[in-house]
């Protein structure tokens, strides 16, 4: 899968921010790096208070991005390279601009007031309960002085929860669903789906998880509201599927919203631990242990290092040799890997300067534009015509597509070469993983399908570390470095090497 934050891929129409267009002159580089399917961050109207996430209105284009003629166009495109499209669903909220909140608020007996979560203030004036939003540090709960109560939102005040305990809520984001599977969308990434469980169920809870209460809302009603999401889904041709963002980070959670084969929910459910790990070889064994416990058969995981709400891993790993050695192990890992649009480049974040942050949480850098030519500055060229919304890259001359497209030695040829491998070799699409003890900073698994095994060898540390003598009879496949022959020479410093055997 590939992310796309479409503000920040292309700009077909020269106004500095990225839009449809934009990535349909861009589907054969896509295609050419390998990847199977798009996922787009949202791409609906919105007053853009959350750059998308705040949506007025769930079965339209916002005009900033284009038309729906350019979504049909670009859909076709797509399926034309082979190529699979993921749209962004955000069910947990809108925007203050909808028009279902707008009629909410309108009156406390409006006819839509219970599609959204309303309550009272305490006796003595504070808010309802102590959840606090998860942006900005504020209570969860913003009063509106046309009818005297609050309203709930886990975000921004421009984006009221929806209550999903509400059948008609469900009904008409159904049909949101239908609206985007009718025109052939292959399937969604749904937005902190987690959160539609908890309806009206907003007691007060404990004071470390009233500071995040997105850690707080496993709820039974949404696994209840997923299956039957699960049936819409399947119950259309094209077979679509969803991949939820469940921001719960404790064992098990992650997992338990794919559901079981008798009563499946997601498809994929994001677990973002590996998100959150540091470069070191104990942690991320760890991580990869209790992933693959998690999503043990018949459940598969999936596996991010980077997106539109973290820091790239480039910038947090320190280097292009972490960052090499990190598409290794990312792209032959048990699980489905998600890319962010410009890791396949080893992009750096932006650094944005205090008078142009736009973000209410402090993401710009991750957002910062795509660079697809070398000749620009921190804030023009590069392949826009117009100077981008946020700065680019710090490392946007020497780390862009152009610079990189025809060099099988930059980080775009090793994906490339790992991708390819990776579609060439049952063992690493669907095999099994077998998790080497960790050997001090020498992390070892072999992915295994009926007769097949493929070994991956990383050498997390920052020295060299003897080979391994029980594979000096195996064939380099790929390598984040030079190697092309294994002649047990010691394993370079962060050195990653994908094995295969006659």
């Amino acid at each position: 899968m590939y992310q796309i934050y479409p503000r920040s891929f292309a700009d077909g129409n020269g106004d500095g921010v990225g839009d449809l267009r934009g990535i349909i002159d861009h589907v054969d580089d896509i295609a050419a790096l390998g990847v199977d399917a798009v996922w787009l961050s949202p791409i609906y109207p919105s007053p853009m208070h959350d750059f998308g996430y705040d949506v007025a209105d769930y079965c339209n284009i916002d005009p900033v991005f284009g038309t729906l003629d350019d979504f049909d166009e670009m859909l076709a495109v797509l399926h034309e390279c082979n190529l699979r499209l993921l749209l962004d669903w955000v069910p947990n909220h809108t925007s203050s601009k909808h028009p279902w909140f707008i009629e909410s608020r309108s009156s406390i007996d409006s006819p839509r007031r219970d599609w959204y979560v309303w309550r009272d203030a305490r006796p003595d004036g504070s808010p309802p309960t102590n959840w606090m939003s998860m942006f900005k540090g504020v209570p969860a709960w913003t009063p509106d002085g046309h009818t005297g109560q609050s309203y709930l939102h886990l975000f921004l005040a421009e984006q009221p929860d929806l209550n999903w305990a509400n059948p008609e809520v469900e009904n008409a984001m159904h049909h949101t669903l239908r609206f985007w599977l009718d025109r052939g969308v292959d399937g969604f990434r749904s937005d902190v789906v987690n959160l539609i469980g908890k309806g009206t169920d907003v007691d007060d809870l404990s004071e470390e998880l009233a500071a995040v209460p997105l850690l707080a809302t496993d709820r039974p009603r949404g696994h209840e509201l997923l299956r039957r999401i699960r049936s819409l889904l399947d119950s259309y041709p094209q077979r679509p599927m969803m991949v939820g963002e469940v921001y719960l980070l404790s064992a098990g959670e992650s997992a338990s919203y794919v559901g079981t084969p008798d009563r499946p929910e997601l498809h994929l459910s994001f677990d973002f631990r590996a998100v959150h790990v540091r470069w070191d070889a104990a942690q991320i064994h760890r991580t990869i242990a209790a992933i693959q416990n998690d999503f043990s058969e018949p459940r598969w995981p999936t596996w991010v290092l980077s997106n539109h709400d973290q820091p790239r891993h480039r910038s947090r790993y320190g280097s292009d040799a972490h960052a090499r050695a990190a598409a290794v192990l990312s792209l032959t890992m048990r699980g489905t890997p998600f890319l962010y649009a410009g890791e396949e480049l080893g992009l750096t974040d932006g650094e944005v300067p205090p008078d142009r942050v736009v973000d209410p949480n402090g993401r710009d850098g991750c957002r910062a534009p795509i660079p697809w030519t070398p000749d620009g500055d921190a804030d023009t060229g590069h392949g826009w015509a117009t100077a981008p919304w946020l700065p680019f890259p710090t490392n946007a001359s020497t780390h862009s597509f152009a610079s990189q497209r025809d060099d099988p030695r930059s980080m775009l040829g090793l994906y490339r070469r790992l991708l390819a491998l990776r579609a060439a070799t049952p063992a690493l699409r669907s095999g099994a993983l077998d998790l080497a003890p960790l050997d001090g900073d020498l992390l070892r698994y072999d992915r295994v399908s009926g007769d097949q095994r493929i070994t991956v060898v990383v050498n997390c540390g920052t020295a060299a570390t003897p080979w391994p003598d029980d594979l000096l009879t195996a064939s380099v496949l790929a390598a984040s470095g030079e190697r092309i022959v294994v002649d047990g020479a010691p394993l370079d410093p962060l050195e990653a090497v994908v094995l295969g055997y006659e």
